[in-house]
């Protein structure tokens, strides 16, 4: 159980957390959020998740946040949590005003929700030693998905589906068979010829803020990439796959089933290959030695 949260300025007891039922958040998912990893008692990669924060703010009209405050509620949350390994959820909404499809009247206090909790990053390093299976789903999302937005219906019913197949993920995939992004991850996949490929950060994805480390990491590593859009069935081909993002950080995919696909097909051999295993050991070394990746 979450030991505190902050709502709208104060800090509640996790069992006890107060919302009120016009906040356009609740009503309309007329709100943004940002999810950082803390590792060590540290945000990683902080400064990229706040670009994104004030650029969705931006994208949707909403006020921009001020820095400084807004690290100190987080700061605090994780200390009222004692939280050094795990995650920080953030929530922005347009603030509490009678229910309404327009904008609510301007100078309309926004709200601001932070929640803390523990991750098990060594449960996680044991399911990444062996794979995960991902599942593809069609691709059924609005179309500005560079916005960070808690309008997230079609990924839980993305990630639904994959449980109920079996699967850790789901990964949309467009009519013509092009694969965008998992629910709540960045897709991946390695070539025959050790090219790393991912959608190319354009509209048709959410711009991941680990996606753009890995990205980093892999230029260190002179790990060539092509940020072009995969099929599946160029990922039925793959040699690699894997998925990230802030939480899973970087979780090889090892068999892969859904839209496309009769029954379930292994991805290369099976387990983890050797490029996605060098990019997450250098991406936590990063972490280790108290740097962002890349």
């Amino acid at each position: 159980m979450l030991r505190s949260v902050y709502i709208n300025g104060r800090y509640l007891p996790g069992g006890r957390p107060h919302l009120e039922v016009e906040d356009r958040g609740f009503l309309f998912a007329d709100s943004l959020y940002e999810v950082w990893m803390v590792y060590h008692g540290g945000l990683v990669e902080q400064a990229d998740h706040l670009a994104r924060l004030d650029r969705s703010l931006a994208a949707v009209g909403m006020p921009p946040l001020a820095h400084g405050p807004l690290l100190a509620v987080i700061r605090e949350t994780l200390r009222r949590n004692r939280v050094a390994n795990g995650m920080v959820y953030l929530q922005v909404t347009r603030g509490v005003a009678p229910r309404d499809h327009a904008f609510p009247p301007k100078g309309t206090p926004p709200g601001l929700v932070v929640m803390a909790k523990p991750v098990d990053f060594a449960a996680l390093a044991q399911r990444a030693a062996t794979g995960v299976a991902a599942h593809l789903v069609p691709e059924v999302r609005w179309s500005r998905r560079t916005i960070k937005t808690t309008a997230l219906l079609p990924a839980v019913l993305a990630k639904q589906a994959a449980r109920e197949a079996g699967a850790y993920e789901g990964w949309f995939v467009t009519p013509e068979g092009r694969v965008t992004e998992g629910a709540s991850t960045n897709a991946w996949m390695v070539d025959a010829t050790g090219t790393l490929v991912t959608h190319p950060a354009d509209g048709d994805i959410l711009h991941g803020v680990t996606r753009a480390g890995v990205l980093r990491v892999a230029h260190t590593l002179r790990i060539p990439v092509r940020e072009v859009a995969f099929t599946v069935d160029d990922l039925t081909r793959a040699a690699e796959a894997f998925m990230s993002s802030a939480t899973a950080v970087i979780m090889p995919v090892t068999s892969v089933s859904g839209i496309g696909i009769e029954g379930s097909h292994t991805i290369g051999e099976g387990r983890p290959g050797a490029v996605t295993q060098a990019l997450r050991h250098a991406y936590f070394t990063s972490l280790e030695r108290g740097a962002d990746p890349g």
